[in-house]
């Protein structure tokens, strides 16, 4: 069989090359047909935008909010960050498919020589920049004469290693997934960040509202005060019930004072995540409003498709696959073929002349007969790697779904208790409004009206906080649901 047949043959082979190991299959998971907490008022959206999330803050309507989600969009240093690993990712794909295709170098040099008495003296520069210089022994019984001689060379070495068991398909195929996986991760981090800064705006106008509650329950403290004063130089009142309304007074400023810290660190949260220094940003005050806008929700079947986790787990899970396939083509020999050619003359005029070149071709065999059994444990490590990423995607799947449930539970609660609270809250001012006419009137004692100055606050206080738990809770549900949709 001549030469140039046998290397056809190992060509073919290559080409025609089996893929060892187990081929990528999704391993199932249990997913339900509804939403437990999704009752009537639900509606089942129909989401077409599986890769982009989309500006879904605008539901909310608040300008502010879509500035500062803009900002953090290219600001963020998390994100930016992840958006950096994900361009490191693909890098890594083409570094793998690299592996697909021969390598060729080629290395020209000039070697001058001076050639006299006992020893010849040489000079040669390299195409790398390299020079060397040094001296060698000559002939015995030199004379006096010295000649200095100059040779050109040309080297070639290519070599190649056919993709026979798989290897590099499998290694292509897990940098492949593991980029997919950093984009899952990119959008999760994004996705995370939006969320967690739309959170914290609302918290900030909750905040806002309570201040401008604590503000008027110090006025209406100020001048109840100031009637227990009015009742007092009228005989009417105790000394007591001065004493008492000016610690109901104080204690409520003390309340508008503390409110402002929360307040402060939430605006500080807010400028880290816009990647700005809190000390150059700052949100005027607006109290909170707004109402949860109507969400519709993804089936429990599309979430898996939606929620960028998700996603990024189940690539994961791709990945590792992938690299059982590379170690169980470690088994297997290896096939390198290699080529080199090298022309060496006096002048470049000389290099193609036949007496001046200089090659060699040929395949090589590798197989590994020995190794301590590091093949099989590299193997077995594979495969426990694969089974631990499909129980953290089972887990993941898991805990998505109860996200979804515990917002939509939280959404619906919050709800019903708004509407109890808002009446509580009315009744409240209602009945302090008729104990302070019967303080007036003098036929209540004082610490009747306190009673009813906290439970007025506390109601107000309380009706305000639910609004805001509603609107976290509002983003806390699209977060869930794998952010933005479409109907």
């Amino acid at each position: 069989m001549s030469y140039q047949r046998v290397l056809m043959i190992l060509a073919s082979l290559s080409l025609s090359s089996c893929t060892v190991g187990p081929d990528y299959v999704k391993p199932p998971v249990p997913v339900p047909a509804k939403f437990k907490e999704a009752g009537r008022n639900w509606k089942v959206a129909q989401p077409q935008d599986n890769h982009d999330r989309g500006e879904w803050w605008t539901v909310f309507n608040d300008p502010r909010l879509n500035d500062l989600e803009q900002q953090a969009s290219t600001a963020n240093q998390t994100i930016v960050n992840a958006d950096a690993n994900y361009r490191q990712a693909l890098a890594l794909v083409d570094e793998a498919r690299a592996s697909y295709f021969p390598t060729a170098t080629i290395t020209p040099s000039i070697t001058r020589q001076k050639k006299g008495g006992g020893s010849t003296a040489f000079i040669s520069t390299s195409s790398s920049g390299v020079t060397t210089t040094g001296t060698a022994a000559g002939a015995s019984g030199g004379g006096s004469n010295s000649s200095v001689s100059t040779s050109h060379s040309l080297a070639f070495a290519a070599s190649w290693e056919p993709d026979l068991w798989g290897s590099i398909s499998r290694t292509v195929e897990a940098s492949r997934a593991g980029a997919e996986a950093s984009h899952a991760l990119l959008a999760s981090t994004q996705l995370s960040a939006q969320g967690s800064l739309a959170q914290l705006y609302f918290q900030v106008r909750a905040l806002d509202k309570d201040q401008q509650l604590l503000n008027r329950t110090v006025l209406e403290y100020r001048r109840a005060l100031q009637l227990t004063q009015f009742q007092y130089a009228s005989g009417v009142a105790a000394r007591a019930d001065i004493v008492q309304a000016q610690s109901q007074l104080e204690v409520a400023e003390a309340q508008a004072i503390n409110n402002k810290i929360n307040r402060a660190q939430f605006e500080h949260a807010i400028a880290v995540l816009v990647g700005k220094p809190p000390a150059e940003f700052s949100l005027s005050p607006m109290p909170l409003a707004a109402l949860p806008p109507r969400i519709p929700l993804a089936l429990p079947s599309t979430l898996l498709e939606r929620r960028p986790d998700v996603a990024q787990a189940e690539r994961l899970m791709a990945q590792a696959n992938a690299q059982i396939g590379v170690a169980i083509a470690a088994y297997f020999p290896t096939l390198t073929l290699s080529a080199t050619a090298s022309v060496t003359n006096s002048g470049y005029a000389h290099w193609f002349s036949i007496p001046a070149l200089g090659w060699a071709l040929g395949p090589q065999l590798a197989e590994t007969i020995l190794d301590g059994g590091l093949r099989k444990a590299t193997t077995q490590a594979a495969r426990a790697s694969y089974d631990a990423t499909v129980a953290s995607y089972r887990q993941i799947v898991l805990a998505a779904f109860q996200d979804v449930e515990d917002n939509l539970a939280s959404l619906r609660i919050l709800a019903r208790e708004a509407s109890v609270q808002n009446k509580a809250a009315q009744d409240a001012r209602k009945a302090l409004q008729l104990v302070l006419n019967q303080y007036k009137a003098g036929t209540v004692a004082y610490a009747n009206v306190i009673t009813a100055q906290t439970a007025a606050y506390t109601a107000e206080k309380n009706a305000a906080d639910i609004t805001g738990l509603r609107m976290t809770s509002a983003v806390g549900l699209i977060k869930a649901l794998g952010g933005g949709w479409r109907e």
